[in-house]
């Protein structure tokens, strides 16, 4: 449990990738502000997280067994907490789903959602009142860039961050009252045993009912291309960890927090013309008329970026 000066930190989704990360960051913490709770929803999936995390295991991290899908499982997960006391909540499970959405079916998609949203919202409902009464405490996401820019084929993963960012926007506004804050951590492509996984299983996936036309440009210029912007501009968990830390550490934790200056140009072209029509024209055109999109796309992010670190680089203060 938590001594007095540690703040107790949740964390979901801990048996690889970005959870695992996180969890070992702030368990490791040099000076030791941290007491980790790593959950997931099997224990005999720990033995990475047990590996990682070496000698703070059993000190400043403990592991529960969590399934952000089940209510009864949210609330045991929390009741078992000393005091219910969480001072940090960390929303990072999560699942995929790509490809034509006419070729998947609504289970998959409502999956999707029970996990990326319903999931967060069990975890929320179930953190936010004992935050509420000691007028303290941090929520956190953590969300995509997709849930800012959607992309093809990734239509309801997209749109389940889109209403994961919606609910946290607002509950900020609410919470602010009470003393909380709420922030979203939105990584680009990261480089993950969840994404490796996922693109595999596509790869081999029919989907049937997707019309030739749409299959041809899935599978000859999105999937490629995806695997080029992975290799280009793919971050690592750690990566993302940091990012995480930093925000939790910040005296005004921002509400949005891109991990990848990158896509800073991709989220500021959305917002560039009050129509919308200028992002969608261009991801058109870079998904059906440029071939190798991603390859290309990387390129162009790059040099955007350079750009607007180098304007603000040399604006007047």
């Amino acid at each position: 449990m938590a001594t007095e000066g540690q703040k107790a930190v949740l964390v979901t989704g801990c048996s690889s990738g970005i959870g695992l990360a996180i969890a070992v960051m702030l368990a490791r913490d040099e000076m030791k502000r941290y007491y980790v709770i790593a959950t997931m929803r099997d224990l005999k999936r720990k033995d990475k997280l047990v590996e990682a995390a070496g000698d703070a295991y059993g000190k400043t991290l403990s592991l529960l067994t969590l399934d952000v899908c089940s209510d009864e499982s949210v609330k045991q997960c929390v009741d078992s907490v000393k005091d219910r006391h969480i001072d940090i909540l960390i929303n990072n499970a999560g699942v995929g789903l790509v490809g034509p959405v006419e070729a998947l079916s609504l289970d998959e998609m409502k999956q999707v959602f029970e996990t990326n949203f319903f999931g967060v919202v069990r975890m929320i409902k179930e953190v936010m009142p004992d935050m509420k009464r000691r007028r303290s405490g941090h929520i956190m996401v953590i969300s995509s860039v997709l849930g800012l820019h959607g992309v093809a084929f990734n239509d309801v993963y997209s749109a389940s961050k889109f209403a994961t960012e919606g609910l946290c926007e607002r509950l900020a506004i609410q919470l602010l009252q009470f003393n909380a804050k709420v922030s979203m951590i939105e990584p680009g492509p990261v480089n993950t045993e969840f994404e490796l996984k996922l693109m595999t299983e596509v790869s081999k996936k029919e989907f049937a009912g997707a019309d030739p036309e749409t299959l041809h440009h899935f599978r000859t210029c999105y999937l490629p291309t995806q695997i080029n912007l992975f290799k280009g501009l793919g971050q690592t968990p750690e990566d993302i960890a940091k990012v995480t830390k930093k925000v939790i550490e910040s005296p005004q934790p921002p509400f949005r927090n891109l991990t990848n200056p990158l896509y800073t140009p991709i989220v500021a072209l959305k917002y560039a013309d009050e129509t919308r029509s200028l992002s969608v024209h261009t991801f058109y055109h870079m998904l059906y008329n440029l071939g190798g999109v991603m390859h290309v796309s990387a390129r162009i992010m790059t040099f955007l970026s350079f750009g607007c670190l180098r304007r603000r680089a040399i604006s007047p203060t």
